[in-house]
């Protein structure tokens, strides 16, 4: 598909501006937490001058599963059925390896019915920026607790949550993902930062994004609220994504500096603010997380990174054309293959 240049304004590298990245206009809650992560992955795309043709959005069931309809009209889509968007994404991903798999989910979609998908997703490292829109509710069916919802809160139709909460980074850490990071949708320079650093990223990137819902968990106590979170959130590392093929100039104020190196050449700086912090160290994260929730601490940042794990199509040894790229004769066994098969089995 040809991309067709833009003249009427700042265009990328590829010749589109802005606009062309849009979506339909969003039918959410006015001051949703999921329209500004919409922008921001708008932006990202923008910036990094993706082909809109060459990305496929990924949604299973929910107020955040709506979300890809709002964004990149030009892009192929999935919405899938509930908690099953991980299996549609591993058979798009295997099919055509071309594609940038990006995925939608939610607290619920992620964390209660579709948790045993998004565990073996992971386990197969399946090639997918899987982004969790965390509200600790479930909006679209009037407000009741989710799987991420605090132990003790209390909401006007739901009643008072006595069950502790799933932290699904630690569900992902412990799963063996190689990239694992969250923020709040309330900041949206980090959000642009780590959402440039997990499409640089080859396997599964699982984001989990903090983002209120203005509606019905919108509370000063809850910990998925805008209030909590711009009081309590905690910066493991200012974080900026340098592509080497070009030169930035970024100002800091002094301090330490550890570089991750991703796939593509991009380089992840990470700016130390108060603790001594190493993504590539798992038990690091996971004792972090586990103090996090413990304390009721909202620690954002990137998490844990490893690039050592094959993403699941070099994992089965796919060609370097992508299946749905490939003729018939190439996909299907000839005759003679399949009566030699037959005569081996006899």
């Amino acid at each position: 598909m040809a991309v067709e240049a833009r003249t009427s304004g700042k265009a990328n590298r590829i010749g589109l501006e802005k606009a062309d990245y849009r979506g339909n206009v969003s039918t959410l809650c006015a001051g949703c937490g999921h329209d500004s992560i919409s922008s921001q992955i708008m932006a990202v795309a923008f910036e990094l001058s993706l082909e809109p043709q060459r990305i496929i959005k990924m949604s299973g069931i929910g107020c955040s599963s709506k979300s890809p309809a709002y964004f990149m009209n030009r892009s192929h889509g999935f919405n899938a059925v509930h908690g099953r968007m991980p299996s549609v994404a591993t058979g798009a991903t295997l099919a055509n390896s071309s594609l940038l798999a990006i995925g939608v989910s939610g607290d619920g979609d992620t964390g209660s019915i579709g948790l045993g998908q998004f565990k073996h997703m992971l386990r197969r490292n399946v090639p997918l920026v899987y982004i969790i829109e965390n509200n600790g509710v479930y909006g679209l069916t009037k407000g009741q607790f989710s799987a991420t919802a605090d132990q003790g809160q209390t909401l006007k139709y739901a009643g008072l949550n006595e069950l502790p909460p799933i932290d699904l980074c630690i569900e992902a850490l412990v799963a063996d993902c190689g990239f694992v990071a969250r923020s709040f949708a309330g900041d949206a320079k980090q959000v642009r930062a780590l959402l440039k650093a997990a499409i640089s990223y080859q396997g599964t990137a699982v984001l989990d994004i903090i983002s209120p819902c203005v509606t019905f968990n919108n509370h000063e106590d809850s910990t998925k609220s805008y209030p909590y979170g711009k009081v309590h959130e905690e910066q493991l590392h200012d974080i900026t994504v340098v592509p080497k093929r070009e030169e930035i100039t970024v100002d800091y104020e002094p301090g330490t500096v550890r570089e991750v190196a991703m796939h593509d050449g991009s380089v992840i700086q990470l700016r130390k603010l108060h603790e001594d912090y190493d993504p590539t160290n798992r038990m690091e994260a996971l004792r972090l997380l586990d103090g996090a929730q413990a304390s009721r601490e909202f620690v954002t940042g990137l998490l844990y990174i490893d690039e050592s794990r094959p993403p699941l199509p070099k994992l089965v040894h796919l060609p370097g054309t992508p299946l749905a790229h490939l003729p018939a004769a190439k996909l299907r066994p000839s005759r003679e293959a399949l009566s030699k098969v037959m005569a081996d089995l006899g």
